[in-house]
């Protein structure tokens, strides 16, 4: 992370994720821990939520096809254990992300020590993590307020185009127009809550602020954060296929094979998992390069330091630890 200020920002997509392994390869050990005890937990999570959902389906079909020909008792029982495994699906959510705004804290905290040259130990890190996962879980709650309007413009905006347009050819390009908008939309909200988690960790600010700051500083390196979300996204989209394909589906025909594959896609996960969120913090880092705002490593350290106090945060003052870039030679 010590690059100059201008070799910074001038990194592209590959320049991230050449500069995101660089990080981990270069401090294996703690990231090691943190891997076992947080990003390992979470990838098994995610993908537990993969299998309840497949059996919430399965026994919702089923009641759906076989409604009339089942008994009250039968029946009573298919819809009893559809709300069991609903609940056990609620219950795995909150855990997933309760250990995702951990691993978050934890690696986003762990790159900005490395970044400062600060001594950091995996100790220091667990006891940091849970002070920090608050601020982030307003952030989240603001993105989830975010994208829920969102989504409930877009199914209005559908809704219409369904009613007066969809049966002409014209009607059929708008909706395609339509479409590319809405994904277009939805990239750029996503972009801006990921960037917010590292804002919401490395700033005073958090929630709709962070938001708010994310969509500044995101200006002038949106493609690098557009292609490093859609690499990722298409990661976890293939090893979710791969895991439904292979461990899901065929589980009843071969036992054997489906968990030899679920074992695998954990191992693909993991390491896909914690490289996504050393990428955002690394985007973080340029897109403040980009915007010549220096960030002083001595406040900087200083201010992890106060993590270990009672009170989280990494600013003595709102604006302390980002200032505006005075030398040209400055570090970053």
């Amino acid at each position: 992370m010590d690059r100059e200020q201008e070799q910074l920002q001038s990194l592209g997509f590959f320049g991230t994720i050449k500069e995101s392994f660089k990080i981990i390869f270069s401090w294996k050990k703690i990231f090691t821990h943190i891997t076992l005890t947080l990003v390992l937990p979470l990838s098994i999570l995610y993908l537990v939520q993969i299998v309840i959902s497949d059996l919430i389906s399965s026994k919702v079909s089923y009641t759906s096809i076989n409604d009339t020909n089942t008994t009250t008792t039968t029946r009573h029982h298919l819809y009893t254990d559809s709300i069991s495994l609903l609940l056990i699906k609620i219950v795995d959510f909150v855990l997933y992300l309760i250990l995702y705004l951990l691993s978050t804290a934890a690696v986003v905290f762990t790159v900005a020590c490395i970044y400062t040259a600060k001594q950091i130990t995996y100790k220091k890190v667990m006891k940091i993590v849970p002070k920090v996962w608050k601020r982030l879980l307003v952030t989240f709650l603001w993105s989830v307020a975010i994208f829920f309007v969102y989504h409930v413009v877009a199914i209005g905006v559908f809704a219409l185009w369904f009613v007066l347009l969809s049966n002409s050819i014209a009607g059929l390009v708008v909706g395609v127009v339509i479409l590319i908008l809405y994904l277009v939309g939805l990239v750029y909200i996503s972009v801006i809550w990921q960037l917010a988690s590292v804002v919401s960790v490395l700033e005073e600010k958090y929630g709709l602020k962070a938001m708010k700051k994310s969509r500044v500083l995101i200006k002038g390196k949106m493609g690098v954060a557009v292609l490093t979300l859609i690499l990722f996204v298409l990661c976890f989209g293939g090893i979710e296929m791969l895991f439904e394909m292979y461990a899901v589906f065929e589980w009843s025909r071969n036992l054997l094979i489906s968990i030899l594959v679920a074992i695998g896609c954990v191992v693909l996960l993991v390491p896909v998992t914690l490289l996504s969120l050393v990428a955002e913090t690394i985007i973080y880092f340029i897109c403040k390069s980009y915007h010549h705002e220096n960030i002083d490593k001595s406040s900087l350290s200083d201010h992890l330091e106060e993590y270990l106090g009672d009170y989280v945060r990494l600013n003595r003052s709102k604006d302390v630890q980002l200032e505006q870039q005075q030398h040209p030679d400055s570090r970053v």
